[in-house]
């Protein structure tokens, strides 16, 4: 028997924080255990004060393999994860060519991410136009669930649907029980908000905010909600931006619709009073908005009518970001922060009396069960994979290119003053992250739901 003790005086478990030992046999947890209770024959790893968190779960990562593997690939996207205290990557099945919206599809991004993946790893699969009969079938594949768009993604090899598209396509969803993910934002809206811009100075943040207004996001998911309560299918909104949604989130869920919220770091940590013109690393969709707004976004999570953050990790070639013009209109819409996201959230969460209890139920916990993997992933507890992050809470760092591991160092994040910084990762027992190296070779697995 290969026993470990991974021992701590701050082990974040999903009842608080304590002085434990976890106890683990080969690649799974067996027990919690105080100090004094650990076996004699265990070999010891004691991180002190150091906190262990549970390995984090990213439900919204764009790794764009096969097909755009010059924007990131599973390589870098998981050494960034690895880096960032993440175990476990949910990819979205595009920005990669073909899209995740077939079985052959499927096959053809398993083929290239059981290749290069530091950590483990699922595929959502894709419903687009046309598609509807792959539901069942990609369900069967072991895919946890499907994303769509209510307006053009952007990219080439992914398609919208349209409301009427939606409704047939439901049906096929309802059936197979998991969750559909949907990028809540309607075209009309924002076709009427371009319009009154005119001539407008598109170098200026304040006229790509004007250009995606809350009211795309709000006539979205009043649809969404709508549908939901006629087909009774489990709806997830990805990264909500507008706190404007909140009132009819909650009453959604007050009638016991099964619908679920995420938010992203960035919304989280920037506002737009801050941005500067012709900082298009910034640009994302739907776009970070003022301050107030922001304050808001943090009570949905105190309140729980937002119950995850997720990355929407969405790097891209540097000249797509259109550094040099500066112009929000051209530049591609994505932010990478896999490497930054807990230190990022843990300096925001801190300053409003959250705990490291809550980041790990925001970004383990909940997104594991969003992808129907919570019975093994995003906890510290008895069964579960021994998955783990060692972060240092106390320590400060400045984010500098030397932090990032993503196929391109740039971010919105560079010379932010971070709080918190991870030390070590392991997956399923076995180290994958530590002082800037990546020991070993890659270890990731898939980790696929059981077949509805």
């Amino acid at each position: 028997m290969n026993l470990r003790a991974f021992r701590s005086n701050r082990v974040v478990t999903p009842e608080g924080v304590r002085p434990a030992g976890i106890l683990v046999e080969d690649e799974t947890i067996r027990g919690v255990v105080s100090s004094s209770e650990i076996p004699v024959q265990a070999e010891i790893k004691d991180f002190g004060d150091l906190a262990i968190l549970p390995g984090l779960v990213d439900s919204h990562v764009h790794v764009n393999e096969p097909g755009r593997t010059e924007w990131e690939g599973f390589f870098t996207a998981t050494r960034a994860a690895a880096a960032g205290g993440y175990t476990l990557l949910v990819d979205m099945p595009l920005n990669s060519l073909p899209a995740t919206t077939t079985v052959a599809a499927l096959e053809q991004k398993r083929e290239c991410a059981r290749k290069t993946s530091r950590v483990d790893w699922a595929l959502w699969g894709g419903l687009e136009n046309g598609n509807q009969k792959e539901i069942e079938l990609l369900a069967e594949a072991g895919v946890p669930g499907f994303k769509c768009f209510l307006i053009d993604p952007g990219i080439d090899g992914f398609q919208m649907v349209s409301e009427a598209e939606l409704r047939a396509a439901l049906p096929y969803v309802a059936k197979t029980r998991l969750p559909l993910l949907v990028h809540a934002e309607l075209s009309g809206q924002i076709e009427t908000a371009m319009s009154r811009l005119g001539n407008a100075d598109w170098r200026q943040y304040e006229t790509y905010l004007k250009s995606r207004p809350d009211e795309a996001e709000l006539a979205a998911i009043e649809m969404l909600l709508a549908q939901c309560r006629e087909f009774r299918f489990r709806l997830h909104i990805v990264h909500l931006a507008t706190s404007k949604a909140l009132g009819i989130l909650r009453t959604a869920k007050s009638e016991g619709l099964q619908v679920t919220v995420e938010t992203c770091p960035h919304y989280l940590f920037f506002c737009g009073e801050e941005i500067a013109d012709s900082a298009t690393l910034h640009k994302c969709a739907p776009p970070i908005r003022m301050r107030e707004n922001r304050e808001q976004l943090w009570e949905g999570l105190r309140e729980g009518v937002i119950d995850l953050v997720a990355t929407d990790h969405s790097p891209c070639p540097p000249e797509m970001k259109r550094l040099i013009e500066g112009n929000f209109l051209t530049a591609w819409g994505g932010i990478a922060s896999l490497s930054v996201a807990l230190p990022a959230m843990w300096t925001e969460a801190r300053r409003r009396s959250f705990t490291l209890v809550d980041i790990a139920r925001w970004m383990a916990e909940g997104p594991a069960k969003l992808a129907g993997l919570d019975e093994r992933k995003g906890k510290i507890t008895a069964g579960y994979d021994a998955d783990f992050v060692i972060f240092d809470p106390e320590a400060e760092f400045t984010v500098s290119e030397e932090r990032l591991y993503s196929r391109y160092r740039v971010s919105p994040y560079i010379g932010k003053q971070l709080g918190g910084t991870v030390r070590e990762t392991y997956v399923r027992g076995r180290r994958v992250f530590a002082s800037g190296e990546f020991p070993g070779e890659p270890i990731g697995r898939e980790c696929r739901v059981r077949g509805f």
